[in-house]
């Protein structure tokens, strides 16, 4: 197989960023603010399509968009998909290399193993490389990596085998190898503290913001999302990866008590199917809900604020999450919200949300009934989401990332 390294990719547009001013290199790191060479791996954003490939693309953009008077950023990634990076942040400059998905996630342990550059002589000179997810190359050069969860170990029966292993060999690895970990939620820091034991200094929690698209659809808009998914019924929604840490099962089950109670609302639940597939459709059928859940699959950025604004209410019941952004869209387009309380999702809903306690069936049944049949508290939830996704910004995670870009370079924040 022919494979190629550290290709410049040209963009098809070019944006050309606003007149820079040359700043002196710093000197003895107590000089006026230099700028700083940062390459940052786009890969999640090119191949996936959850909630790293959200993390990853929006971060970039805003990176690009409000940091480039301080910072000259790369994107890095590799090919294997033949996938482009996504239009947003096709301005920016790119390297790649094309090498199979897993020669290239092995051969990331191997450099790390080895103590081998192979990755750091297809980038820029100079500058911090950022690993915005669970993959750090062998660099000789400041590393800051993103971690957003630590799910494989809190609970490893929801990973394929081959991942867990992979995993445990290297995720302690690649937090011990950077010089700075990103953690998205304070949950995560957390973990990180009580299972690998990162020296508290070395971790620094941002959290995800939330973009401008994300606001209430109109009514139109809203029709023609129904008509497209064939969504006939008042709806509850569920957005994200279908795995069994999600809980699916629980909402399923959910489901069919508010069935039996005459409630008419249906389920649509949006995302791609992930591993463990079989064991959410088995508890698809043990409840009888054929007709009454909606598969609606991976659906363009574009149509989910209007799915969001069309549903009754969103549900997240899941286990663990390193973060939860589909909460915050959900607030952002005028939604409810109700979820489990369980690792990061409190930090995220804050008051705005209800949460499930005790993770029963029952107690989310309990939960969600005044939402479907009191408009006064559905309003009222409607509008306090709206404040509480107000405080989350890109922009502000983004200048929060350069700090520590800075710091790790061993620069002045």
């Amino acid at each position: 197989m022919s494979q190629t390294f550290g290709e410049p990719v040209m963009p098809d547009k070019l944006g050309s960023p606003p007149p820079r001013t040359a700043a002196a290199p710093f000197q003895n790191h107590h000089a006026a603010r230099a700028r700083l060479q940062v390459a940052l791996d786009a890969g999640p954003a090119v191949h996936q399509g959850a909630g790293l490939a959200r993390y990853t693309e929006s971060l970039a953009a805003a990176l690009w968009r409000h940091c480039r008077d301080t910072i000259d950023l790369t994107l890095f990634y590799n090919r294997h998909s033949g996938n482009q990076p996504p239009p947003d942040l096709q301005p920016i400059p790119a390297r790649a290399i094309s090498l199979g998905q897993y020669s290239w996630r092995l051969g990331v342990l191997a450099s790390q193993l080895l103590r081998a550059g192979a990755v750091e002589r297809r980038l820029p000179a100079g500058g911090v490389f950022h690993a915005t997810e669970h993959l750090l190359p062998w660099m000789d050069r400041p590393k800051v990596m993103t971690v957003h969860d630590l799910i494989f170990e809190r609970f490893p029966q929801h990973h394929t085998l081959a991942n867990r292993i992979f995993l445990r060999v290297a995720m302690p690895l690649f937090v011990r190898r950077a010089d700075a970990i990103i953690a998205v939620s304070h949950h995560t820091k957390q973990d990180l503290l009580e299972l690998y034991r990162t020296p508290p200094q070395k971790i620094s929690v941002i959290h995800e913001g939330i973009e401008s698209r994300f606001h209430p659809a109109s009514e139109d808009e809203v029709r023609l999302a129904r008509e497209k998914y064939a969504i006939r019924r008042p709806y509850l929604l569920m957005v994200g990866t279908l795995e069994p840490r999600k809980n699916h099962a629980l909402a399923f089950e959910a489901l069919a008590r508010l069935k039996a109670e005459g409630l008419p609302h249906c389920l649509v639940v949006v995302g791609r199917r992930g591993w463990l597939w079989d064991a959410v459709q088995r508890n698809l059928d043990r409840w009888q809900l054929g007709g009454d859940v909606v598969f609606a699959g991976r659906v363009p950025d574009a149509d989910l604020p209007a799915l969001y604004t069309g549903a009754a209410c969103l549900l997240m019941p899941s286990l663990y999450e390193g973060f939860g952004i589909p909460v915050l869209e959900a607030m952002a387009c005028a939604a409810p919200v109700v979820c489990s309380k369980a690792s990061s999702l409190p930090e995220v809903g804050g008051s705005a949300a209800r949460y499930i306690e005790p993770m029963t069936s029952e107690r989310l049944v309990e939960t969600v009934r005044p939402i479907l049949t009191d408009p006064n508290a559905a309003r009222q939830m409607r509008s306090a989401g709206l404040g509480q996704a107000a405080r989350f910004r890109w922009k502000e995670a983004a200048l929060q990332t350069v700090d520590v870009y800075r710091a790790a370079a061993g620069g002045p924040p």
